[in-house]
């Protein structure tokens, strides 16, 4: 088995409260990543040159991790070419974290709207089922768990029909979604994971941040 590192960049569309991440969104992933000893992280903006995916990075990146927000559209179509074809072809892996469902790259490798029913964001609680725990992105996550405040999405989600649904979500109010699912694209492996939303701090939790680093190794092939 490769015991190599595995090369992550996370990329960052660069708007969020501060006072929630200050190390923002994509520092607060990139340090837990590296922490773990398994994963040597990195980061990029959209104002990075070639908008954060720099070819000679891109070229040793063995995951991509995206969050997105506003910017969907400021993300330029070569941009999301290079990331595509690093995927479909080079067996890259793609994880698209919560609102990033809308980023042009997955949009691309879904090859769908990725509209969902409905969202709503008012700090209610989300229960979590884990649906595959054998599955190696659920390696040490309980049957069932919780997130104390989130925005709320709900079905359908305008996807393809998933290799694999791992983690389910509902909310009190009668909401539900498919908020763990990957995909095969090409070469490469694609995570869709919904927990996130930039005004709580779910990145900092310990039970997200393990689903991330179970992701990247799966996406990876190194599970």
């Amino acid at each position: 088995m490769n015991q190599e590192p595995v090369k992550v960049l996370v990329w960052f569309e660069g708007q969020h409260p501060a006072d929630i991440y200050p190390q923002q969104i994509h520092g607060t992933i990139a340090q837990a990543l590296n922490e773990s000893g398994q994963v040597e992280a990195q980061i990029a903006e959209m104002q990075d040159p070639q908008q954060g995916i720099v070819d000679s990075v891109l070229a040793e990146t063995d995951v991509l991790i995206w969050w997105g927000h506003l910017k969907h559209e400021e993300v330029s179509d070569e941009t999301v070419g290079r990331v595509v074809d690093r995927v479909v072809l080079g067996g890259m892996g793609f994880i698209a974290l919560h609102s990033a469902h809308y980023s042009k790259p997955f949009k691309t490798l879904m090859g769908t709207s990725c509209d969902l029913g409905s969202w709503r964001e008012e700090a209610e609680p989300e229960h979590l089922t884990t649906l595959l725990p054998d599955h190696p992105i659920a390696q040490g996550i309980p049957a069932q768990w919780d997130i104390p405040q989130t925005e709320m999405y709900d079905e359908p989600f305008d996807v393809p029909k998933p290799d694999e649904v791992i983690f389910h979500s509902r909310w009190d109010r009668g909401e539900e979604f498919r908020s763990g699912c990957i995909w095969r694209r090409g070469e490469g492996r694609v995570f869709y994971f919904r927990p996130g939303h930039e005004s709580y701090p779910i990145f900092d939790q310990p039970l997200v941040q393990r689903v991330i680093l179970n992701g990247v190794l799966w996406c990876a092939q190194r599970t």
